[in-house]
């Protein structure tokens, strides 16, 4: 939580500051001090000030997200080459995934601290390339503090509620004074946007449907895709009896296809344009998610880890191009700050996807009935995008003109 809270509560903000400062400074400002905090907990003599760097380090880590992709956003002209660029973003996410926590396995059985020491080489290679980049245009405007106050109140409340609901019920308190303050505070924002003279996120970016339905979009496939490992991690150690060392490898075919499939993305969207990938990808992630919740009791554990194969990809079929088409679909000048909301958006869904899940994985009728659940839920949310994404026009990356 220390690390979720504020990664996801900052995420808004610093999309907008990512504008105001241009997106190589945001970047490279991020990526140094979440190396700092980094050095931090590899360091911490306690676990107070353990956990106090995690909440460093998310913070630092919202400025990196947005801040990168508003970087080939601006480094890109050609909508084509940019979709490109999108697609490898997406590629480092895919590897991540499948390197992450075998590589993290590793260290923790020579010294945990090294899980943070291995972040620091990273950073200084990363600062270094960075440097050799094109200056980022800057569009400077007062910065809105009431619309950053109350977005990190109503994001980090929701996030926080949903988090501690699935372990400790949707009646608890503190779910529903986090919940409370998320509400209140999110009528707050809206509010403040609508009357700022230099709101943190222009309502008016809203009025594109492309930008609607690429962050519906973004948030219903984090759902599924988080929701989904995460379902099964727990259904395959509670019904099944199967390790945590073994869970891992269950998921390890699925991770190790979408790094591979992920890079051939750009060549079907330039062939096809964007909305084949993104619609069918989402159908095929559906159909999988149906094909697991129909599976009988006592089917072998092999044979669902070839049945989850199908999803790995689906990540790169999505989101990239999704990415892709917001960026050529909103202004320069607020690359960042659609970046932030989208990332936003995708934030919640995994963490709503824990939220609900995790109750119903836990509710009397058992894992069993709960996973079935669970992706049919996923399965209808996927669906309603998907759909959405049909009535999308000027999907093909050569067509970059703002609606």
């Amino acid at each position: 939580d220390g690390y979720t809270l504020p990664f996801a509560g900052l995420l808004l903000g610093a999309g907008a500051f990512t504008d105001r400062i241009g997106a190589k400074k945001a970047f490279g400002f991020g990526v140094a001090g979440f190396a700092l905090a980094s050095l931090a907990c590899a360091l911490a003599p306690s676990l107070g000030v353990l956990l106090g760097a995690r909440v460093a380090q998310g913070a630092f880590a919202a400025m990196v997200t947005p801040s990168s992709m508003a970087l080939v956003r601006h480094a890109y002209d050609d909508p084509g080459r940019r979709a490109q660029a999108v697609s490898l973003w997406a590629t480092g996410g895919a590897v991540a995934a499948v390197c992450g926590p075998l590589l993290g396995g590793l260290l923790t059985v020579l010294d945990w601290r090294l899980i943070f020491v291995v972040n620091l080489p990273v950073a200084v290679l990363i600062l270094l390339l960075l440097h050799a980049a094109a200056p980022s245009p800057a569009y400077w405007a007062p910065f809105d503090w009431t619309g950053q106050a109350t977005g990190l109140l109503a994001v980090s409340g929701l996030v926080f509620a949903a988090v501690e609901a699935g372990s400790h019920g949707s009646g608890s308190r503190p779910v529903l004074i986090a919940g409370s303050i998320a509400v209140v505070s999110g009528i707050a924002f809206v509010l403040r946007q609508h009357r700022a003279s230099h709101p943190m996120v222009p309502l008016t970016m809203f009025r594109s449907r492309t930008v609607v339905v690429a962050v519906a979009t973004g948030f219903t496939f984090m759902i599924g895709f988080f929701g989904q490992p995460f379902v099964f991690s727990i259904f395959l150690q509670q019904e099944r009896g199967v390790g945590p060392a073994q869970t891992g490898i269950v998921f390890l075919p699925m991770a190790v296809c979408g790094a591979i499939c992920t890079p051939f993305v750009p060549r079907l969207v330039r062939r096809v344009g964007a909305r084949l990938p993104i619609v069918g990808g989402q159908v095929l992630m559906a159909a999988s998610f149906i094909a697991l919740a129909l599976v009988p009791a006592g089917v072998p554990v092999w044979v669902l880890s070839l049945m989850m194969v199908p999803i790995g990809p689906m990540a790169g079929f999505v989101n990239p191009p999704m990415s892709a088409v917001l960026l050529n679909h909103v202004d320069g000048r607020l690359a960042g700050t659609a970046s932030g909301v989208y990332n936003t958006a995708r934030q919640i869904g995994g963490a709503l996807a824990v939220a609900v899940f995790g109750a119903l994985l836990a509710s009397p009728a058992g894992a069993l009935t709960g996973m079935r659940i669970s992706m049919v839920i996923a399965t209808v949310l996927v669906l309603t995008t998907a759909c959405a994404g049909l009535s999308l026009r000027n999907l093909h990356p050569q067509q970059a003109a703002v609606e």
